[in-house]
């Protein structure tokens, strides 16, 4: 599943874009959006704004409609410009919004539907979130109380939970983890306070500084590589992730991998760096 600085970066892209040009094109394979558009022609509506909402992009147009579409695992928003070939099959479009300098094409998207603007705070996928780890307005504390409520899950599942906070995937779940040293596999109520927090600090600090960088270009979303360690070296930006049996960056320790929880979710971890702790709190045997 895309990671919230993958859709951040995508909304933003598509934003610059599309944002203020009317839309000359649209298509979909979504019998309802179809409909809509029959009804209500987007061709006569302009782009306002595109956004990301934990991992939902909201494209809002002018004439009062928002397009939500949630990427899941394989969805993907392309950008190219009038009569550039696409990079995938027009099998796998879902969604194409033109306008007349750029194309915006949806491949594989899984989720898509309109909603009027002003139910979009009433929507329940939408309410459900948790606070937005790339929000202006994130609330830390309101992240904490909504982690302290499920004491006996694993920290590994809980900061993958979009209704706790919303932002972190598989990616800097490992790498938040290893940072914070704290085994995946911790409940969440062996954990102080102080290492949630660390735990919600450092996941804003790394998604804040992988979208801050340099702006990426117009073309499909996530070419880029993601940067956790502050090292140049294009090899060693990662701490853990996708480097099982590799030494850490650390203590040399070999990294190890788990599938666990039920979407059989990879992660990594230093079983040095970050020891096992039980659910009274005290560390486990090394």
């Amino acid at each position: 599943m895309p990671e919230g600085d993958t859709i951040f970066r995508a909304a933003r892209t598509l934003h610059r874009a599309l944002a203020g040009k009317p839309v000359v094109r649209f298509e979909s394979m979504f019998p309802a959006l179809t409909r809509s558009h029959v009804d209500t022609p987007l061709t006569a509506q302009a782009v306002e704004s595109v956004s990301a909402s934990g991992k939902h992009i909201l494209m809002r147009f002018s004439g009062g409609m928002v397009l939500r579409t949630h990427m899941r695992m394989n969805g993907s928003w392309h950008i190219y410009r009038p009569g550039e070939p696409w990079q995938r099959p027009r099998r796998d479009m879902r969604i194409v919004v033109a306008t007349a300098d750029y194309v915006a094409v949806g491949f594989s998207i899984p989720v898509a539907e309109f909603i009027a603007a002003t139910n979009l705070a009433r929507h329940e996928e939408l309410r459900k979130l948790g606070p937005d780890l790339l929000s202006e307005r994130f609330e830390p504390e309101e992240a904490l109380r909504r982690m302290k409520e499920r004491p006996a899950q694993l920290i590994a599942d809980v900061l993958l939970n979009q209704r706790v906070m919303a932002g972190i995937g598989n990616v800097y779940k490992s790498e938040v983890l290893f940072n914070c040293r704290i085994s995946p596999f911790t409940p969440v109520g062996a954990l102080t306070d102080d290492e949630l927090t660390c735990l919600i600090a450092t996941g804003r600090k790394f998604l804040l500084a992988n979208v801050h960088t340099s702006l990426a270009p117009m073309t499909t979303y996530g070419g880029y590589q993601r940067n956790t360690t502050g090292r140049d070296n294009a090899s060693e930006r990662l701490w853990v992730y996708g480097r099982v049996g590799l030494p850490c960056r650390r203590c040399r320790t070999p990294i190890k991998l788990k599938k666990h929880g039920e979407a059989a979710r990879l992660t990594y971890w230093c079983p040095k760096c970050q020891p096992e702790k039980p659910a009274n709190g005290r560390p486990g045997p090394p």
